[in-house]
């Protein structure tokens, strides 16, 4: 694996502005669990090693989410997410895949029963932003470690 290029030094003002928008949209989230697993399913979803791998460690830092991080690509099937987890990763996939079914009213319906309006923009927001971190990962070349 070779890193193509370093886009943080060549262009560090995208950096920046990428930094300030992850910096506005995690502090709109009060459940950091919550948010970890968005990342690490948008990852996934987009085949994104770099990103999985830091978030993953991310979500470990708040505790025992082992678990969690196993079973997550296959969440339909188990009984360890809440049904606010679950409602979010079904946004979460089919906003990341909006090109394919867009998103059902039926599914925005089930959202709205558990997140406020200002949560379900925050979600959104998180949903696009770790879709463009995942797009500029896999881009460049990054790779689990290759800023060490």
């Amino acid at each position: 694996m070779n890193l193509r290029m370093n886009y943080r030094a060549a262009n560090p003002g995208a950096f920046k502005a990428m930094m300030a928008m992850e910096q506005h949209v995690s502090g709109q989230f009060e459940d950091k669990v919550l948010y970890e697993l968005l990342k690490i399913r948008v990852s996934q979803i987009n085949g994104c090693a770099f990103c999985m791998d830091m978030h993953a460690k991310d979500l470990m830092k708040l505790g025992n989410y082992g678990e969690h991080i196993l079973l997550l690509s296959v969440w339909r099937e188990v009984p360890i997410f809440t049904e606010k987890q679950r409602v979010m990763l079904e946004m979460a996939e089919v906003v990341t895949r909006i090109s394919e079914h867009g998103v059902p009213l039926e599914l925005y319906n089930k959202v709205r029963e558990h997140y406020s309006e200002t949560e379900i923009v925050n979600l959104i927001m998180a949903i696009n932003l770790i879709n463009s971190w995942n797009r500029i990962a896999i881009t460049t070349g990054m790779y689990p470690g290759c800023f060490n």
